[in-house]
């Protein structure tokens, strides 16, 4: 089993203005020859993973070309969604392929959710720390 790669919390100010502290991971998203370094949200809360308009559009999806709807809830419910296959890299593990909702909100932060980033890695959070571990699963 490869080593896991610790993080620490990521302090972040609301749209009210508010200190708030998040497990944010910075990944690189691939799409062909194109790739994009971002921090996605650690949601465990969320089903699936979600890929905001622009970070879609940057790596060279075309909306047009993605055929399969995805419904997303919550504050994205009114959201139109699509589904789009990237490759996903973390620290030093090997790449994986990560299922996306990639959704029209310009608003939405990329989230990494149970279908399917928590299907690739294993995490442990680290309250007392602020702290998390991201482990690859084992196949």
């Amino acid at each position: 089993m490869l080593d896991g790669q610790r993080y620490s919390f990521t302090e972040r100010t609301d749209s009210l203005g508010r200190s708030i502290i998040m497990p944010y991971l910075p990944l690189i998203l691939t799409n062909g020859s194109r790739s994009v370094e971002v921090m996605g949200l650690l949601d465990t809360g969320a089903s699936v993973n979600v890929l905001p308009y622009e970070i879609g559009a940057q790596l060279g999806a075309i909306w047009e070309e993605q055929t399969v709807p995805i419904q997303l809830s919550g504050n994205l419910a009114h959201s139109e969604a699509r589904g789009l296959v990237l490759s996903g890299t973390v620290a030093q593990f090997l790449p994986c392929l990560l299922a996306f909702a990639w959704t029209q909100s310009s608003d939405a932060p990329v989230i990494l959710g149970h279908m399917n980033f928590f299907a690739e890695f294993n995490v442990c959070f680290y309250r007392h720390e602020l702290a998390f571990e991201v482990h690859p699963r084992e196949n």
